[in-house]
């Protein structure tokens, strides 16, 4: 995936570079109405931005030099050339919200004679139904990590001894060797392309899963630390050559590796608590930081799309969970870097998005469950929550959504709810 990133950001840059001068400057200064004014995510940005310079190459290409000639015949034909390049319905919806976006915008800037896009149709994107565990399932997947003789999802977290020497020489200050650990993540990363995919399929043989921290940047290349590669690059010390079984590990106490290893054991315990716990987004739930918990009423607050704070609880299970991890787990991969991020990754940055999915994932594959992401456990606590009696609006307030038709799609999963109802209030039931 950060391959293919990669390569998409370096494409649009390039086709963005050849544009002529108008439209170039139309894309840049929507770019920062987004970021500034709209307050959008990184990654809405980036997608808007993507979506805009592929339909300006489209019309520059038919012969639209500046934002004058766009018209909505050359936005139709734009939409309909990426539907026979197989783009699916989800996309051309978005895409098409971003041409309409962006006419909007240009029009009340005075950049286009009229809105061209205010007539655009969207198609309709398919509905499919959300993966949703069984309650027990998801017990079983929260409770994987701290089952004895559980390993780490991520094994080179805890075979790293010299990550966790790196991480003490860098909290006493030492310069050189906390500049070794960056400087290691970056020669690796830059190198060893081949080793990052190899550490994967490694992992994935040992134990059924995969990496927590292994080697991709933060979700989209945003929540990196300080704009540099995400904290769980492919470094020096992140081989996988120690691997084996979990009783090959040494007890707790016989050396950095151990303690790195529990400490992670405890991490991926409250990240699974707090993401079944809460119902949080996973880019909510990496973004927490420390005094957003409010311990005595067990309460976290987060912040959603577009910048929206929320208060959401949890459960007993959760902030046992929380409380060992700052106690017992936090302390142990914490460095001067971490600042007041909640979940650190195994060499002490904030944890990233894309980490945590390959957490949940590696646990569930080990577990026996079938392979889901992050977003299947916010599925699961949104359908267990109605299943219990939980009213659709407090729902929707607990997942942060915007629409009540967006957490509708939860009460098509729970049939049995839906049949014990009417057999409980329909007088011919």
């Amino acid at each position: 995936m950060r391959g293919t990133e990669s390569r998409d950001a370096r494409g649009t840059q390039a086709v963005h570079a050849a544009l002529p001068e108008p439209l170039r400057d139309a894309v840049d200064e929507f770019a920062r109405h987004l970021a500034s004014v709209r307050n959008r995510s990184p990654h809405t940005v980036r997608a808007y931005v993507a979506d805009l310079v592929s339909l300006l190459d489209h019309a520059h290409r038919m012969g639209c030099a500046d934002l004058a000639g766009l018209s909505l015949d050359t936005v139709r034909s734009w939409l309909a050339k990426q539907r026979t390049m197989g783009a699916a319905r989800a996309s051309l919806a978005r895409r098409a919200a971003a041409a309409r976006t962006f006419s909007a915008w240009a029009h009340r800037g005075g950049l286009l004679p009229s809105d061209v896009a205010a007539t655009l149709a969207s198609p309709r994107p398919q509905r499919t139904l959300p993966t949703v565990l069984r309650a027990d399932q998801a017990v079983l997947l929260v409770e994987a990590p701290t089952r004895p003789g559980t390993k780490a999802a991520n094994q080179t977290e805890a075979a790293d001894p010299t990550g966790a020497q790196v991480r003490a020489e860098a909290a006493n200050g030492t310069g050189a060797e906390a500049r070794t650990e960056t400087t290691n993540r970056t020669e690796s990363a830059a190198g060893t392309q081949v080793a990052d995919r190899t550490e994967a399929a490694d992992r994935t043989r040992a134990q059924g899963g995969t990496g927590a921290d292994g080697g991709t940047r933060a979700d989209g290349g945003i929540g990196a630390e300080g704009g540099t590669r995400a904290e769980g690059g492919i470094g020096a010390g992140d081989g996988d050559g120690v691997g084996g079984s979990a009783t090959g590990r040494r007890r707790v106490g016989d050396g950095p590796a151990d303690r790195v290893a529990e400490a992670v054991l405890l991490r991926d315990r409250a990240l699974l608590e707090l993401l079944y716990g809460t119902g949080v987004r996973v880019s909510e739930a990496c973004g927490i930081d420390i005094a957003d918990v409010d311990h005595g009423r067990r309460v976290v607050r987060v912040r959603g799309k577009g910048g929206r704070e929320r208060a959401v609880p949890y459960g007993l299970p959760a902030q046992r969970a929380l409380d060992e991890w700052l106690r017992q787990g936090r302390p142990v991969l914490a460095v001067p870097s971490s600042r007041d991020a909640l979940l650190l990754g195994s060499r002490g940055g904030r944890l990233n998005p894309t980490s945590a999915r390959r957490i949940v994932g590696g646990y569930a594959q080990a577990a026996g469950l079938p392979r889901i992401s992050p977003h299947a456990l916010r599925h699961s606590a949104a359908t267990h929550l109605l299943e219990g009696g939980a009213d659709l609006r407090a729902v929707q307030e607990l997942l942060g959504h915007s629409s009540l038709a967006s957490t509708q799609v939860y009460t098509h999963v729970s049939v049995d709810r839906l049949r014990n109802a009417y057999r409980q209030a329909h007088p011919r039931a």
